[in-house]
């Protein structure tokens, strides 16, 4: 194929992708009860949030509904990105290619729904009844509590990427698996300080529910590091 063909197949599969993610944003959008059901569920019942804008709440509801569509949408998004590239690559290295990209996505899926069900429920419930005095109430707005939402949730999947990561840098010759033993002691110093960023509780059991997932995350890299050096 020339330049041309290639970018006119680009664009078709740019505007098929685009159609996908306004026909799941759209779906998204008119399943408001469902769809709020899911974001409010780590909610504490005793938190009460409050909207201070007049367009607040229907922009919230697009905004969600966006990203809701752009999720649902991934797993083809996915496909469409490597059917174009497909054709460039040899074999081994599609096969390769389509087991990155899958685990990839999972560990990404792992790492919010871990967020989701158990590190963000945690964090909300300590910061929306954390006060300094007892005349200074809290009064949450509900863009707050879903942008806080969608921050950790975001987080916990990037940090998931480490075994990928830590793949790449390996096949490229920049990670030993001995670098990463010798400084195993120092990654968890460091795992802590980035549990403690991601959950600001500071409780031994939040921490832990952080840090050790991250910390066997750590172990397995050093694993895959080593097979690859092999």
């Amino acid at each position: 194929m020339t330049f041309w063909e290639h970018l006119d197949e680009l664009r078709s599969r740019l505007w098929r992708i685009l159609v996908m993610v306004v026909i799941a944003m759209v779906l998204c959008f008119f399943f408001k009860e469902q769809l709020f059901a899911i974001v409010l569920g780590p909610k504490p019942e005793y938190l009460q949030l409050i909207n201070v804008e007049l367009t607040q709440q229907f922009l919230i509801h697009m905004r969600v509904a966006l990203w809701a569509g752009l999720i649902i949408a991934s797993p083809y998004i996915i496909y469409e990105v490597f059917a174009f590239i497909a054709p460039g690559l040899y074999e081994n290295e599609r096969r390769i290619t389509i087991r990155a990209v899958v685990i990839s996505y999972l560990l990404f899926v792992s790492g919010v729904l871990l967020s989701y069900f158990a590190i963000f429920p945690i964090t909300v419930d300590f910061l929306g009844s954390y006060q300094v005095a007892d005349y200074v109430t809290n009064t949450i707005t509900l863009s707050s509590y879903i942008s806080v939402m969608g921050i950790m949730c975001l987080l916990m999947g990037v940090v998931f990427e480490l075994p990928v990561l830590c793949w790449l840098l390996a096949k490229v010759g920049l990670l030993k698996a001995s670098f990463m033993r010798h400084y195993r002691c120092h990654a968890v110093v460091v795992i802590l300080i980035l549990a403690a960023v991601i959950t600001p509780t500071g409780d031994p059991f939040t921490l832990s529910l952080v840090s050790i997932p991250i910390y066997l995350l750590w172990e397995l890299s050093i694993l895959i590091v080593k097979k690859v050096e092999k």
